[in-house]
This record gives C-alpha cells, structure tokens and sequence, in this order.
C-alpha cells in the first residue's frame, strides 16, 4: 500500500530522524508513540504529502486515498453540522450541482427535438448513474449515523458549527474522514475530545477499518484496544513492532535487556582478546598470533542496546501563600447554555489542601464548574473565594491561550514580571525548551509542546490553589509521570478535571461525579468512588451513565439490547433518507408529466426507470414498516 525508505527530516540542523524505513499494508492500525516533540506529527504530515522530507521516498499508488485528522483545524463558519460533515462527500456534491444546473436548463428550454437538448438528458441521465455508483442515495443515512456514533443528536444537525467547542468541531472533521472511505487514516490524537462512548464507538469502528490506520496517542488503553502494531520514534530512530501498546513495552524491555546481556558477554570476550594481544606483543615468536587476533577483533560486529531517551522536563508546583480554610465556597450555581441546562442548584465547598477530582461524561458540567471558580463565564447563584485565595489556572483548550505568532521565548517574557523575569530561560530549560528550541513559533509546536510551554507559563504566577481540566490531553506518558509527581507533592489545593483513571490513582482524596445536572459528593481517592460505583474503571461508570435508567414497571434492557436498538435507529435513519431522495425525484417526475407528458414519455425507457423507482419506494417503505416493529421488542 505504502513503501517509506530512507526518510530523513531535520530542523534548525538537527535531524528529528534520520533513515527511517517501513511498510504499511491494509489491515495495519499503528499506534505510533514517542515523546512530545520526537516528530510523530511531523511523520504523520510527510506521510500525507503536506510535508517534504529533507531526503527519502514514499512509494504508493497513485489512486490512494489519504484522510489526515490534525490537532488543529480550520473551520469555515457558516455551515451547519450536517452541510459541514456533508462536505466529505466532495464528487457527489459537485455532481448534485451539475444535476441542478442541467434540470435548470431543462426547465428554461423549449427547444426540445434540438440536439443540444438531447445532450443535456443524455448528460442528467450519466450523472444520475454517477450519483448512484458513489452511493449519493445512501450518503445522507451514513453521514448521520456516524455523526450519532461520535456523540451528536438529531437535535444539532441543523445547528451552525460556530455554536459548538473546538472539541465538538474536531468531531465534526473526524465525521468527514470516516465517510470519505479512505485507504489510509492518519489520526493525531483522536481522543483528546471524545467522551467515553465516542472513544469506544471510534474503537470498535476502526477495529473494522479494512485500510491502514496510523494513530498517534497517549491513551494507552486506546491504543491497547485498537492497534495490532507499534513504532516508536526515540532519538531519530524508529523500533517497529506486530504488537500493540502494552505488549510492546514488554517486548522492547525484553530485547533490550537480551542486547544488555549479549553485550555484556561480547564485552568480557573483547577485554580476554585485548589482554592476549598484549601479552603476545612482547614476544617476537607470538607477533603473528597477536596480528592475527587483532583482525579478528577489528571483524567482530560490536553488538549495541537500544537508546531510551528519558530526558524528562522537571517541575515543581510551589505554593505562594497560605490561604484560609475555605478556599471556595459555592451555593445554588446554575448554568445554562441556551436550552441546554448544564448545572442546576450546585452547592460545594472547597477546602485548603484538598485534592479533588470532578468525574463524569463531556457535557456534565466539570469544565464549566471550573470556569465559574475562576471567574471566566457568567453564571447564576452566590460564589465566594476565600482569604488570600490566588488560583492557578490549566485550560483543557490551553492552546488556544497561546499566540502562534510569538516565540517559546517571547511567551514567556510577556507573561512574567520584574521579578522573574529574568529565571524564564531557566524555567523553559526545566520543560525541555533549551538551545534554539526557545526561538520556535508556538505555531509549529507538537501538541505536547505546547501543553509543556502552558505549565512553564503557569509557573509564572503565584498561586495557592490549582485548577486543571484534563491536563494529561496531548503530554507523552513519561511527561504525565512527571505531572504527576509533582501534583502529589504540591502543598496546595488542587482541583482536577480529568477521565484518566491511572493518572488520578493516588492523587486525590476527595471525588464529585457530575451527572443530571447535579454533583454526588464521594469520601475517598478514585479507587473508593469505582468500588462505590461497582465498576472496574472509569470507563465503565459513564458508559452506564449513558443509559437511562427505566421506571420499574419497564423491563431493563441488557447491554446487547442497547446495542441492537442502537443499531435498528442508525438502519431506521439511513432508509429514512432514502425513501426522503425517492420520494423528490418520483415527485419531480410526477409535475413533469402533468407539464409536458408527450416529451417526458419520449424518452428511453422512461417507464420502466418510473416503475422502479416507485418499486424501491414500496421495498424501502415496507423495510422501514419492518426495522419499526422490531425496535418496539426493545421499547414495550
């Protein structure tokens, strides 16, 4: 499918890898890992032809496909969130545009025995045919269901997409990739906006995908779950590897610590060789022998051991001064977003030195709880910091609060005062921006760089409270560890957003679940909140979240029912649209034959294409008569 040999990329003078060979062949999903700013965008723009390689090939077929989801998109405002997700279908929209204009011309001319109107039936007849070989009659269905599969309702198709998030958006573009049947997806960290429904809608999606699939992502359980392969990019060499995430770290752990012991071995056979040349060097008898044993020193192929690259940045969260022992205190909070009632009558308090985690699905409210404490949206209801209260503050869109026009450098200068101004070069340093690294554009930063340069940034300002919504989006796991630690050590008081179990596991001592509007208060770490919830991970908690609890006198649906249903409303959806296109074409026919009968008539076959298609209609309608009473199995 696709041949990569000898590719090489530098920057700034500095190869970000060098030589770099592989394949890939339908059926590969690559989870492609390595440390923020090792070049696994950087790899994922060169294998989309948007970047040229310094030198190397890419050999591939002409007609492959390519669908590139980027971290960050540009949206053209104006479209709603179907006539968006519609622009996926780019040769059928441009023949139901030529369809218009010919039935247009159609509709004007009289001269009907006129070649040129023989042309234009000819041309609208080739163009239906066109239509129909690239599914035009079934893409509206499709489009739908895979909007609903990533989390959308009905209820926003026809709502503009400048109403929604950066992260709803980014939905949107996935949507387009997933209907344009592309040989190859190339997805830079896919998840970050997803919910857990959506992660594992997309999981079970791209487990089907016949292409080659390339991820790159720190989720290492969406990793686990989806790809079959690994490579690594570490220190401008890649180790590629048939296993996914997890068993792969076994298994570079296992050759590296082969090559440890073989080198080891080599190493003890060298020094006897060297100290026997040696010894036979002072005697003329035994020069030759010692000769001899020099060539073979000079032939042995020196065995070495992967590199691991563990440079990590360092951090350290100090704690300005101490506040009182409330720190928040909130009552009655409501928020509301239009019709959409995210928050309805909250009432918490937050006191100094407790570490918080708010859990619970995209939508519930966490993120906007944490934009009222810090005083970044309106709201109804009383809130109040307390004494000496300074609050450090961590986006979960943290890149859009940087200027892609500045430098590394520049960001930080702005962002400090007369005081330590002069520890920026030292700070950026402690989060791996060293050398020339400090005069990039945020512009060209990995997303992980950018989350790096956020928590350098926020190191400017003395805080005593800290709050972080979904802080782990986009940093390698060797950064998280580093994030982490320096958390629990943190002596303040912290308030993390976050849907990552393993990175709240001792972290915090006090769990709030939003759901329904409200928030349920749970005494312990995250390990307590999962028992209490009877669930294994958080994964489990808002799947089941999503279903809605039945009244008693319903029968409760099982897992697989839900599924089913699900699946009968994507069918139900999809012959829905069909029957809505036959019905406007049969409809169209229909006024042209009270207009003009004897022309209409004329043509080729016109009434058996007319009676096929009121044919398909009665099938389709009697499908959607049929996929009904099924799906009331699952609703009596």
């Amino acid at each position: 499918m696709m041949n990569i040999h000898n590719l090489s990329i530098s920057f700034q003078g500095d190869y970000l890898f060098e030589d770099i060979t592989f394949k890939l062949d339908n059926g590969d999903r690559v989870g492609l890992i390595g440390k923020n700013g090792a070049g696994k965008s950087t790899m994922l723009k060169i294998l989309s032809r948007e970047l040229e390689p310094d030198s190397g090939q890419i050999a591939s077929d002409k007609t492959l496909k390519i669908g590139f989801l980027k971290q960050d998109i540009d949206f053209d405002f104006g479209r709603t969130v179907l006539e968006e997700a519609y622009e996926a279908f780019t040769e059928i929209k441009d023949i139901e545009a030529k369809v218009e204009e010919v039935n247009k011309q159609l509709a004007e001319r009289t001269d009907y025995e006129s070649e040129a109107y023989h042309q234009l039936m000819v041309d609208v007849n080739e163009y239906h045919h066109q239509y129909e070989i690239l599914g035009g009659y079934n893409y509206q269905g499709e489009t739908e269901k895979i909007l609903q599969g990533l989390g959308f309702q009905r209820k926003d198709f026809d709502k503009l997409t400048d109403t929604f998030s950066g992260g709803w958006r980014m939905r949107i573009e996935l949507a387009k990739l997933l209907l344009q049947n592309n040989d190859i997806l190339l997805l830079d960290e896919p998840t970050n906006h997803l919910d857990i429904e959506s992660i594992i809608w997309l999981e079970s999606f791209l487990k089907n995908y016949s292409g080659a699939v390339v991820i790159v992502s720190h989720d290492k359980m969406f990793l686990d779950n989806v790809t079959n392969r690994t490579i690594e990019i570490s220190l401008g060499r890649i180790y590629d590897y048939p296993k996914p995430y997890t068993k792969y770290l076994v298994l570079r752990q296992e050759i590296r610590e082969q090559q440890l012991a073989s080198q080891k071995n080599q190493q003890k056979q060298i020094e006897q060789t060297e100290k026997l040349i040696e010894k036979f060097r002072a005697k003329a008898s035994k020069a030759t022998m010692a000769q001899s044993l020099i060539k073979k020193l000079d032939r042995i192929d020196r065995i070495e051991v992967d590199e691991d690259d563990n440079s990590v940045m360092t951090l350290k969260f100090p704690v300005s001064v101490t506040p009182g022992k409330v720190v928040v205190e909130a009552h009655d909070i409501s928020k509301s977003y239009g019709d959409n009632h995210v928050l309805k009558h909250i009432d918490i308090v937050i006191e100094r030195d407790s570490k918080t985690a708010f859990v619970g699905q995209n939508g519930q409210g966490k993120s906007t709880l944490a934009k009222i404490m810090v005083g970044d949206i309106k709201f109804d209801g009383h809130l109040k910091l307390g004494h000496n209260v300074q609050i450090g503050y961590f986006a979960q869109n943290q890149a859009e609060y940087l200027d892609g026009n500045k430098t590394v450098l520049d960001t930080m200068i702005d962002a400090a005062n007369e005081t330590n101004r002069s520890k920026v070069r030292d700070i950026l340093g402690s989060f791996l921006f060293r050398g020339d690294e400090v005069e990039k554009y945020v512009r060209v930063l990995s997303g992980g760089e950018r989350n790096r340069l956020a928590l350098a940034k926020l190191m400017l300002q003395p805080f005593n409270v800290l709050i972080m919504d979904e802080p782990t989006n986009h940093l390698d796991i060797k950064s998280k560890a580093v994030l982490k630690d320096a958390l629990i050590k943190f002596e303040g008081t912290l308030v993390l957003v976050s849907h990552d179990r393993d990175f709240l596991q001792g972290l915090t001592n006090k769990v709030y679940e939003f759901k329904d509007h409200k928030i349920k208060e749970y005494l312990g770490d995250i390990d307590f909140y999962l028992e209490q919830r009877n669930v294994l991970n958080l994964r489990e908690v808002e799947k089941r979240d999503v279903i809605k609890e039945t009244p008693k006198e319903k029968k409760q649906q099982s897992y697989e029912d839900q599924k089913k249903l699900k699946s009968l409303n994507n069918r139900l959806s999809n012959v829905e649209a069909q029957i809505n296109q036959l019905e406007k074409e049969i409809k169209e026919i229909d006024f042209s034959l009270e207009t003009n009968y004897t022309e209409v008539t004329s043509k080729p076959n016109f009434f058996e294409h007319y009676q096929k298609k009121k044919s398909t209609l009665q099938e389709l309608m009697q499908k959607w008569e049929n996929i009904q009473l099924e799906m009331e199995q699952f609703t009596d």
